[in-house]
């Protein structure tokens, strides 16, 4: 593993108790009442898609750390992906963001986090396939 992919894990990796902090704080949420949390039906889809997504592209970030390392491309591509791939979990955490007051009954102006994350990540996983598909073999 190159020192690049071993930096960008490790850092990853050091975000994730932030991840976890969210399951907790979805945990409290549900479990009491004066919280209203149960009471918007917007606010719990978008704390529950934003807290599965987050966890999901960290998880992709870190393969993407790894097969970094076969891909053929130029230096600002391969760095493109390898900080692109994990900051759009970050962007993409405009689901919460959208909805922070608990009396929200449409997404805020935080909604644009989300689309920017989402091509973000589209671009940098693009980026890696092309990149590996274009590696030789072995």
């Amino acid at each position: 593993m190159t020192r690049e992919a071993r930096m960008m894990s490790g850092i990853i990796l050091i975000a994730v108790p932030t991840i976890q902090y969210g399951g907790y704080f979805l945990l409290i949420s549900l479990m009491n009442k004066s919280s209203r949390y149960m009471e918007n039906p917007l606010r719990q889809n978008f704390f529950r898609a934003g807290h599965a997504h987050a966890g999901v592209i960290v998880i992709l970030s870190l393969v993407c750390q790894i097969l970094a390392d076969a891909a053929v491309l130029p230096i600002p591509l391969l760095w493109f992906f390898q900080i692109g791939v994990p900051l759009s979990a970050i962007l993409i955490s405009g689901f919460f963001f959208s909805v922070l007051p608990p009396t929200s009954t449409q997404a805020g102006e935080a909604v644009s986090l989300i689309y920017a994350g989402v091509l973000i990540l589209a671009v940098g996983v693009t980026t890696l396939g092309v990149g590996l598909l274009r590696s030789r073999p072995s």
